[in-house]
């Protein structure tokens, strides 16, 4: 009897044994390929960040020759057509050039080299791949007041915190894609960008005094949805508001040991 009752206690304590291992199996292929998915999904994140950082630098380049182009062509042109209109006007002319004359044609061809000087040092600087975000609005800023008469106020800290590099890309994009919004469609004569450091945050506001738009009606044409899927992917948060009084955006980015340079 006493060896029925070892042979079932052996039985039981291997079946229990057997039970325990296969359960102990099953956990460890869940977990493995919990594990596997989670590199899985991290890689392709970060292959998804590295996708939209290329696209937001090429259309960081674009929008800075976009802008280009139509200087070149509704400004420098004008102003050189000026030029070519009163040298027409001389050789038609049959008494001589004066003095003054001349002077005036100097100054519409001075204008001109001018105006070209200025989109030069745009296309040598006006990105972030030799600036900083500061660096980045001022010269957008001047550039404005150069070329477009609008007035540009920026206020910002002394010294800008040190953030991951390719998230401060990020929010150069955001907030030239914002300008850029502003100049086209608010009709606005000013603009104004605020740079703070709050308890940790970041807080960058733009507010431009324009007429405004319907949040609910052209958020997709004005690229919007472009502007909180970026702040989205850097870990930030967008807020707009908007009335015929002008528009006002608001990003706040938190700054942390994982974001910083």
């Amino acid at each position: 009897m006493d060896r029925e009752k070892v042979q079932l206690l052996v039985i039981s304590l291997s079946i229990v044994f057997f039970t325990l291992l296969i359960i102990l199996f099953a956990l460890f292929f869940y977990f493995q390929k919990k594990k596997t998915q989670f590199l899985i999904d991290k890689m392709e994140s970060e292959i998804h960040f590295q996708s939209e950082l290329i696209k937001t630098r090429v259309e960081i380049k674009d929008q800075t020759l976009s802008e280009i182009s139509k200087e070149l062509h509704d400004n420098i042109g004008q102003i050189i057509s000026v030029a070519i209109m009163q040298v027409n006007l001389y050789l038609k002319n049959e008494e001589k050039v004066t003095k003054a004359d001349l002077n005036e044609l100097k100054n519409v061809l001075a204008k001109s080299l001018d105006e070209i000087r200025i989109l030069s040092r745009i296309i040598n600087k006006d990105n972030l791949i030799n600036t900083n975000f500061i660096e980045s609005i001022k010269n957008d800023f001047d550039r404005i007041k150069k070329l477009k008469n609008i007035e540009c106020v920026f206020n910002h800290d002394e010294t800008f915190p040190k953030i991951n590099v390719e998230h401060e890309l990020i929010l150069y994009r955001i907030f030239q894609e914002a300008i850029h919004n502003s100049l086209k469609h608010s009709l606005s004569k000013k603009i104004e960008i605020d740079v703070t450091c709050e308890k940790k945050k970041l807080l960058i506001r733009l507010k431009d005094y324009g007429i405004g738009f319907d949040l609910n009606k052209t958020s997709k044409g004005l690229g919007l949805n472009n502007i909180k899927f970026r702040a989205k992917l850097i870990g930030a948060t967008v807020s707009i508001e908007s009335n015929n009084n002008g528009t006002i955006l608001l990003l706040e980015y938190l700054l942390n040991k994982k974001n910083e340079n």
